[in-house]
């Protein structure tokens, strides 16, 4: 992998873990105050899409061991 393609993955990440947090934070408001499943189940779907993408870049930046 070129520096260029860490580069750009180690700038991702932080933007990727901020809008996780922000997703958070707008799941907490919204399971308060339950009037809108839909939204909610679309947050958490977000939600779980950006942890997959943070999880595969994250091993992206990890190198292979020789076994």
């Amino acid at each position: 992998m070129s520096l260029a393609n860490l580069a750009l993955i180690s700038q991702r990440l932080p933007e990727l873990r901020a809008e996780h947090r922000a997703l958070d934070q707008a799941i907490d408001q919204l399971a308060a105050n339950p009037e809108d499943e839909l939204e909610l189940k679309r947050l958490k779907r977000r939600r779980l899409h950006l942890k997959d993408c943070i999880t595969q870049l994250e091993n992206l930046l990890i190198p292979d061991e020789p076994a």
